[in-house]
């Protein structure tokens, strides 16, 4: 059985990768970080969908909480409203995916692992630069030139199978994979019960990705 990490936060899309990943027949490894968000509790979420998954899972803890002017983890930065704005907004956090996949490689080759899923899109997004295509390949191309595993054996692959899908297409194909997006957090804010707030990017994107699939939003919501 192939192993597989999986850059997991407990949210929508990261846990449709996982059930993806798993429905594929890897063995899976979930990856999350805690690194000074203030919706940490998603990551409770990530525990209890990771055992769901029987997946190994390691949380990672980062000091990027430093890398501050991020109102996800800056406690002087409100978490705005979703504006549609096409411009990268504030709640992006400084080379994140870049760090993150940093650690999963490490992890991968510590496992001979060649694979790596991440849920990442282009089509519903907040703006982020790395959540391109580009990002994606280039990242891959470094991985395959910069470890061991890459240069002795090749091939190793960053999977990001939501990157052309809506979040309406994402909803779909993780409902026919069986996921009960009750229990996942997206929320940029949510509170200690883990009920979203329903006006960040992340939670705007996730009604309409419901709405637009025909499905009954699940997401707990704090009024």
């Amino acid at each position: 059985m192939k192993k597989v990490i999986v850059l997991f936060s407990g949210g929508l899309d990261s846990t449709t990768c996982l059930a993806l990943a798993a429905s594929r027949g890897y063995e899976c490894y979930a990856l999350s970080f805690s690194y000074g968000q203030k919706h940490s509790i998603e990551l409770e979420a990530a525990k209890k969908i990771a055992a769901s998954f029987k997946a190994q899972h390691l949380i990672m803890d980062l000091p990027i909480s430093q890398y501050q002017h991020s109102a996800l983890t800056d406690q002087n930065i409100d978490i705005p409203h979703h504006t549609g704005s096409t411009q990268i907004p504030v709640t992006y956090v400084p080379a994140r995916n870049t760090i993150f996949l940093a650690f999963a490689l490490g992890w991968a080759e510590t496992l001979n692992a060649k694979d790596i899923f991440i849920g990442v899109s282009h089509i519903d997004y907040s703006g982020y630069p790395d959540c391109r295509p580009e990002f994606i390949q280039a990242f891959q191309r470094m991985a395959n030139l910069a470890t061991k595993m890459g240069v002795e054996e090749g091939n190793i692959t960053i999977h990001a199978p939501l990157i052309n899908l809506s979040k309406a297409e994402t909803i779909k194909m993780g409902l026919e994979l069986g996921i009960d997006y009750r229990i996942t957090i997206s929320c940029y804010q949510a509170d200690n019960q883990g009920k979203a707030c329903g006006y960040c990017d992340s939670c705007t994107l996730r009604k309409q990705g419901f709405l637009i699939a025909g499905v009954v939003d699940p997401t707990s919501y704090q009024s």
